[in-house]
């Protein structure tokens, strides 16, 4: 009898994962392994479209985890780990072997910062999980990943050759490092919840979107890429201006209720 209860206790302790949302993470992973077995095999273009593909897959698996209440915080680890590799990793070693290589150590090291940088990008969002923001601090990685990626597919749609100028893609490098580790503020576009009824306007624009980009998508996910990353730089300056405006207001106001008293 107490082995019996012994055995369901032990059974109701056991914790499983939740499948779906797993897989798709699965899945993204495994385009970031693919992307750096392609590059260091000089597929350029195959890796960057791998990294890409991770990109949509990175973003399914939290909307399937979400809407589908399967969360846990397995999946977050194992998500975090993923675009690790994935999105710090992959697109790092990439930038490498495409147009770092001639630089020597500058070029790896330009690589490895970008790695490390991403690395700490992740585990501050770790640490801010919890808090419901409007906002992300500082560049997610997955949009650096992309602009790393899409450079390359836009450099061979355009034939402009960008691997032909390292030292541009080194300063590249650099910036997303930079970006990825400050306190800039980009929309994290929480709150747009599909689920709830929007403005016709927002279905006209979203597939107005999807046309375009449909239409050129070598060069269309590049500039999107480089106009959200630009985007942290106009929004964090427009918040900061808001921000004191409000305090030059609540300064005057005190002002004026001091010299009333």
């Amino acid at each position: 009898m107490r082995m019996r209860v012994k055995t369901k206790s032990m059974t109701r302790g056991r914790k499983g994962i939740y499948v779906l949302p797993n897989l798709l993470t699965s899945a993204s992973l495994f385009g970031g392994f693919y992307a750096i077995i392609a590059a260091i095999q000089h597929h350029h273009e195959a890796a960057a479209v791998a990294v890409l593909i991770s990109c949509v897959l990175d973003a399914l698996d939290g909307k399937v985890a979400r809407y589908t209440r399967t969360a846990s915080h397995f999946g977050t680890e194992y998500d975090s780990l993923s675009d690790l590799v994935a999105f710090g990793i992959a697109p790092g070693v990439l930038a490498f072997q495409w147009a770092l290589e001639p630089f020597g150590r500058l070029g790896w090291m330009a690589s490895f910062i970008y790695v490390i940088c991403g690395a700490l990008r992740l585990a501050r969002f770790n640490v801010e999980r919890n808090v419901e923001m409007k906002y992300f601090k500082g560049l997610p990685i997955p949009v650096a990943a992309s602009f790393v990626a899409s450079s390359i597919l836009f450099s061979v749609e355009v034939q402009g050759g960008f691997e032909t100028k390292p030292a541009l893609i080194i300063t590249v490098m650099y910036v997303l490092s930079f970006l990825m580790v400050s306190t800039l503020d980009y929309f994290s576009f929480k709150e747009l919840n599909l689920k709830k009824r929007k403005p016709f306007n927002l279905l006209v624009s979203i597939v107005l979107v999807l046309v375009v980009i449909a239409y050129k998508p070598r060069i269309m996910i590049f500039f999107i890429s480089a106009l959200y990353i630009l985007s942290g730089l106009v929004l964090t300056a427009v918040r900061h201006q808001r921000r004191r405006s409000l305090a030059n207001q609540s300064h005057k106001v005190s002002m004026q209720q001091g010299g009333s008293d």
